[in-house]
């Protein structure tokens, strides 16, 4: 596909230096220098607190508001105030696991996943100090998806809640939130969804997946470490959260206690910005009439293309890893099914432990990461330990097909 790499590349400065391989994004992308200029512009001409009757702090409220509209545009929510900041996904998620348990009852039930994040099972599972009875979404072994059957037999009248992730942040699987959504909401429950290890890599639409909350993070959408949540209106403002009795009981204000990360929302908008201008780059794909409109419609080109080349990157490289016989990767390895997962692979070199390839990767200036990546149980079903859960190499839209060639390249020629 016709996909500006070159122009891609020419955005992120910690990419000029061409030895340095970034197989590590999701632990974490590097910047445009949109973002990094973004930052410290703020740093540096209106670093002062919000609320005053000067300019300054009047445009403090101004680029907030606009990177909340922003975000709401790239989220597709129905209207700015449904987008709260955070510092991070992993707090939020606590926070909106402590005004759940405000309103579940004794007996209620919340679904959690094999597949997920411990960020999104620990704080669920505190509730069930509250007598809220937590169950467990098995995953299935063989490209360790989650079968929708299986939520079929766990789902009673008494389920509350589902969390879920939209994509696995430890082997790719992307995971289809719309019979989720429908089978959650005939019991009346909500649909939380975890999409920081999904939205570098696809579209974020939260109207098309049927859900009622959707948390991301920044450091993993290009921009910096902050965290954002999206929950429609009314479910917002109906939850109990902690804040000052000034603070108006209404969202966003009511999700965001003290003092926002300034510098953060600031490089946030720059991030959408930056998939923003690559969408305008991408006109000539295709979007349904009611998509193609606007900013939406160049949010949603932009992500269009990130995902299109992302599939073709993520066929290259399963193919051409199984020229490699000592390779196990974990999850879909079909290239036929690039379409169901992100670039993101957990595998094992036969005769070697996890550390020590990504150590002798390091040396070779690769940058990769091993372990459970926060996802013990999802190894432990898989039949792995912590100890053997994998080497975990995740691409994303910068990286390149020649990159692939020398991270597989230098794995062929690795001592064993």
């Amino acid at each position: 596909m016709d996909f500006p790499l070159d122009f891609v590349r020419g955005f992120f400065p910690a990419l000029a230096d061409s030895n340095d391989l970034y197989f590590d994004n999701a632990a974490g992308t590097q910047v445009p220098q949109t973002v990094v200029e973004a930052v410290g512009d703020h740093l540096t001409r209106r670093n002062v607190q919000r609320g005053g009757r000067y300019r300054l702090s009047e445009e403090v409220d101004e680029f907030l508001q606009q990177t909340r509209e922003s975000l709401a545009v790239f989220v597709n929510a129905h209207q700015p105030d449904e987008i709260a900041f955070g510092a991070n996904a992993t707090g939020l998620i606590r926070s909106m696991s402590l005004a759940f348990a405000e309103v579940l009852k004794p007996g209620d039930e919340v679904i959690v996943t094999e597949l997920d994040h411990e960020a999104n099972i620990a704080p669920w599972l505190a509730l069930e100090a509250r007598d809220i009875k937590v169950k467990f979404w098995p995953v299935e072994r063989e490209g360790a998806r989650l079968d929708i059957e299986k939520l079929d037999e766990i789902l009673s009248d008494r389920s509350r809640l589902v969390a879920v992730t939209k994509a696995s942040n430890a082997v790719g699987t992307i995971v289809d939130l719309i019979p989720i959504a429908e089978r959650i909401h005939a019991h009346k429950g909500y649909l939380f969804v975890d999409a920081v290890a999904f939205a570098a890599h696809g579209p974020l639409d939260v109207q098309f997946f049927g859900c009622d909350f959707l948390i991301c993070s920044g450091h993993k959408i290009f921009g910096p470490h902050i965290g954002f949540l999206w929950g429609k209106k009314e479910a917002m403002d109906s939850l109990p959260t902690f804040h000052e009795f000034f603070i108006p009981d209404r969202a966003p204000d009511k999700y965001e206690a003290g003092t926002p990360n300034f510098e953060g929302t600031a490089g946030l908008n720059a991030a959408v910005g930056y998939i923003e201008e690559l969408g305008r780059r991408s006109r000539h794909l295709p979007l349904p009439p009611e998509e193609d409109v606007g900013r939406r419609g160049d949010m949603r080109r932009g992500m269009q293309a990130v995902r299109q080349y992302e599939r073709t990157l993520t066929g290259y490289l399963l193919r051409r890893i199984q020229e490699l016989p000592f390779v196990e990767v974990q999850g879909l390895t079909d290239p036929g099914q690039a379409a169901l997962r992100t670039p993101t692979f957990s595998f094992n070199v036969k005769g070697l432990e996890p550390a020590k390839v990504s150590r002798l990767l390091a040396k070779e200036r690769i940058f990769v990461r091993d372990g459970q990546v926060d996802c013990p149980r999802l190894f432990r079903a898989l039949g792995l330990s912590d100890k053997t859960a994998g080497v975990r190499a995740s691409l994303v839209h910068y990286n390149s097909g020649s990159e692939v060639d020398r991270f597989l390249d230098t794995l062929k020629d690795m001592p064993r």
